[in-house]
């Protein structure tokens, strides 16, 4: 499995596009936050809690939201988002690299939003994680857990024809944006997510 050394070396190669974040709302910002033993990984996620009006209601996802107009980076945004949301703080000696910029897409459709990701380590001690009105639930995910293939599934949506990759954690389902962001993590790191290329209807 994964082991920090691998990440970090990986993440040292890696080239992200970064540029061009704005502090406006349709910029945000996502935490991929590690923590524990260096070969024996864990990752932080959340589940949105349940709200009107948010096409990510009830998600599973990472720390993370939209920019605030005082928000000086990309990375304030998801170190705010992560402090607001489960009390971590995270410091500049956690901060491992970040990733690509992407663009955010619903049902497939861009929808003029841009996501930026940064990976943390946050040390060997897993934090207790504490969420807000914001967050109904918080996990310290095993990496082992998302690259196992007994845990790959997909999503199929009422009155659509489109089928999405997934994770099962405990009754929860790992899908669209932030799978997304995992794939692009596991790309960078050369270590695919299994059974990607294996889901009906699916391409890369």
């Amino acid at each position: 499995m994964l082991s920090l050394d691998d990440i970090q070396r990986a993440l040292g190669r890696h080239q992200p596009e970064v540029g061009g974040f704005q502090p406006v709302r349709n910029h945000a910002a996502v935490a991929l936050i590690l923590a524990g033993e260096k070969a024996d990984l864990r990752l932080c996620f959340i589940r949105r809690a349940e709200l009107a009006g948010d096409p990510w209601s009830g998600h599973y996802a990472f720390p993370g939201g939209r920019a605030h107009p005082e928000d000086p980076t990309a990375r304030a945004v998801a170190e705010r988002e992560t402090r607001e949301e489960v009390d971590l703080r995270l410091e500049n000696g956690h901060l491992v690299a970040p990733l690509s910029r992407m663009p955010v897409r619903l049902g497939g459709v861009d929808i003029g939003m841009v996501l930026f990701s940064f990976v943390y380590y946050v040390g060997r001690e897993i934090p207790a994680l504490t969420p807000s009105g914001e967050v109904s639930a918080a996990h310290w995910v095993p990496l082992s857990h998302l690259w196992d293939e007994a845990n790959a599934t997909h999503m199929e949506l009422e009155n659509s024809r489109m089928v999405y990759p997934a994770i099962h954690f405990l009754d929860y389902v790992i899908w669209g944006l932030t799978y997304r962001v995992l794939t692009l993590f596991s790309d960078v790191l050369d270590h695919p997510l299994p059974h990607f290329e294996e889901i009906p209807g699916l391409g890369r």
